[in-house]
């Protein structure tokens, strides 16, 4: 494994393409060893995200149906959402989990800090598990009410095989959410 000090050094950079909400950077790179290549990822925004496992008292998991226009289909996954800047990611999450489903987290234990595909992004986002949940609702910014689903917590493993429960942050989230609680 290369240390850090031996990472590629950045010749260059350059915004190549962008849109409303992401700019795509080239790279230019020169590795330890000498070879020189051309990376491109999304310009990192500096704002990272959370995704959080809410467990009822009762033994429920509470997901969101939401409409994700990437597979142009409804998911079924836990509440996330954008740290909003000077937010820790615990006040994100508890926001998150009262916009989307109606409830804060009196217990928000952090289970991970994940990336998705660090070739090209750099965001993290920190997986956490809410209990003690009590009712609160915060507007969202969802353009349409989402759906809450409850899911007992001990068929937890069977949500795996869900056709709506595809997303690898969710997934993730509910292994280590599992683990923890088995603990």
């Amino acid at each position: 494994m290369a240390a850090d000090n031996n990472k590629p050094q950045i010749l260059s950079t350059e915004v190549v393409a962008q849109s409303r909400l992401f700019k795509i950077e080239s790279l230019d790179l020169r590795f330890s060893n000498g070879v020189e290549r051309t990376y491109e990822r999304m310009k990192p925004s500096g704002r990272h995200a959370v995704l959080v496992v809410p467990v009822t008292a009762e033994g429920d998991l509470l997901l969101v149906r939401e409409y994700a226009a990437g597979t142009d289909r409804y998911e079924l996954g836990f509440p996330k959402g954008l740290i909003d800047p000077g937010e820790s990611a615990v006040e994100a999450a508890n926001r998150e989990l009262k916009e989307e489903i109606g409830f804060g987290a009196n217990t928000l234990t952090p289970l991970k800090e994940v990336v998705l595909a660090p070739s090209y992004f750099s965001s993290k986002m920190t997986l956490f598990l809410a209990q003690g949940l009590y009712p609160e609702q915060l507007e969202g910014d969802e353009p349409e009410p989402l759906e809450l689903v409850r899911w007992p917590v001990n068929q937890g493993e069977e949500l795996i095989n869900h056709l709506d429960f595809a997303e690898a942050r969710s997934i993730t989230a509910l292994f280590l959410a599992l683990k923890q609680l088995a603990d």
